[in-house]
């Protein structure tokens, strides 16, 4: 379901107050609830002997959130310079971060070799040659084409931009061995979002497999696999949610198996960042205006550059209207005041009825939201704020101002001259 039983019971009686001190909107996080998953997915893979997760920093790109990461001695997947740098503004180094690039150009490369490096996952086989000097770790992004299936939110292999092909990933590793790398890993990445347990099963075991096939030809062992990200979270009340502990304990089983047969074990990596994060955090927004023409609207003082799921993927996200559970309902949209007719948080969806001053608490928003924020029609993001393990509110990201939209406004002039007088 959204947001867990004990996040509301932790958080939501302090809603109110939190309002009046911070003011609509907000997004605000559950350091404790973050902790909690990080700690259920470590166990839940305790039979592999090196196990780590990577949080996927585009998730929710935050130095705060970040170091609650590092209390669990979980590294970063980056696939910017700017996640690059954030990772390292609070210590991360090398083996502590997988930059998975795409398309990478050479700046991307500089900076990924800068600052004691990191583990760098290669997206295509001719990338191998523009890298300024191979690591002694390198990974590849297989992308199996026709042979698995994607799903619905990451769609087909076979359309992906991303990854090196099936025909491609041997030679990708000998090239690699010829400009000296000496350690390996393989990566994937094929769903999105996934609430199926034995897709994650059957990606953990086709590599594996590859691992064995690869190893066999070209006589090298691997440090690891990572299976990548898309763990998915229930975002409808109706929802199940992910059967972690059983994904846990197929997918371990498969890395005994492997030892038996193969004499080692591979570390296992993962990549999850809705999964962490995602069901820990809400938007919160105030009710401004009702407006009644064909349908009902409810307007509130938050809009799509807050929150952009809705509007771009029509996805689902569970509101609440605080201290109206049990009240008279309404259908409603929920609207914010973009000159967009899809800036709606809900649409067609069955609502206490709400007063102007309510409180309006969005679901899930602990992954993608803010991230994904942008400033069309000139509005600003909002304020971040974490809610701490120690019963603590702060703010870890003020609100965005019209001076810092229009800070690119002011620069030296900078004129080519083409034809004519400038």
């Amino acid at each position: 379901m959204p947001v867990s039983a004990d996040f509301k019971e932790r958080i939501f009686p302090h809603i109110r107050k939190i309002s009046n001190h911070y003011q609509t909107p907000f997004h605000l996080y559950d350091e404790q609830g973050i902790l909690d998953t990080g700690k259920r997915l470590k166990e839940a893979f305790k039979g592999v002997e090196v196990f780590r997760e990577y949080y996927a920093v585009k998730a929710l790109p935050n130095p705060s959130i970040l170091k609650v990461m590092q209390k669990m001695d979980f590294g970063f997947d980056c696939s910017s310079i700017a996640e690059l740098d954030l990772s390292r503004q609070i210590g991360a180094t090398g083996d502590d971060i997988m930059f998975t690039s795409n398309n990478t150009g050479p700046e991307e490369f500089d900076a990924a070799a800068a600052d004691g490096g990191c583990i760098l996952n290669l997206d295509d086989i001719s990338l191998i040659g523009k890298v300024p000097e191979m690591p002694e770790t390198i990974c590849f992004r297989y992308n199996p084409g026709e042979r698995r299936a994607g799903n619905d939110i990451i769609g087909t292999p076979v359309e992906s931009k991303y990854g090196v092909s099936h025909e491609q990933i041997t030679d990708a590793y000998r090239q690699a061995m010829e400009r000296g790398a000496k350690k390996f890993g393989l990566h994937t990445m094929l769903a999105s979002n996934e609430l199926n347990y034995s897709y994650m099963v059957q990606t953990a075991q086709m590599l594996l497999g590859l691992v064995e096939d690869i190893s066999k030809e070209l006589n090298i062992s691997f440090e690891f696999i990572n299976i990548g990200g898309g763990l998915g979270i229930p975002y409808r009340p109706e929802q199940d949610e992910l059967d972690l502990e059983s994904m846990g304990a197929e997918i371990s089983q498969l890395f005994v198996d492997f030892k038996k047969k193969n004499g080692y074990m591979p570390g296992l990596f993962m990549e999850s960042g809705r999964y962490i994060t995602g069901p820990h955090g809400v938007l919160v927004t105030t009710v401004i205006n009702h407006k009644k023409i064909y349908r009902d609207y409810v307007g509130v003082d938050a809009c799509m550059s807050a929150l952009m799921r809705p509007g771009m993927y029509d996805a689902y996200h569970h509101i609440d209207v605080l201290d109206k559970d049990n009240t008279e309902t309404r259908v409603v949209d929920v609207a914010g005041s973009l000159c967009e007719n899809n800036d709606k948080f809900a649409v067609q969806r069955e609502l206490p009825i709400c007063d102007e001053g309510d409180l309006i608490i969005i679901h899930d928003t602990g992954a993608h939201g803010h991230a994904m924020g942008f400033n069309y029609n000139g509005k600003v993001r909002p304020k971040e704020l974490l809610f701490t393990d120690a019963g603590k509110v702060k703010m870890i990201r003020r609100e965005e101002t019209l001076e810092d939209l229009f800070a690119t406004l002011n620069f030296d002039q900078d004129n080519l001259k083409i034809f004519g007088s400038l």
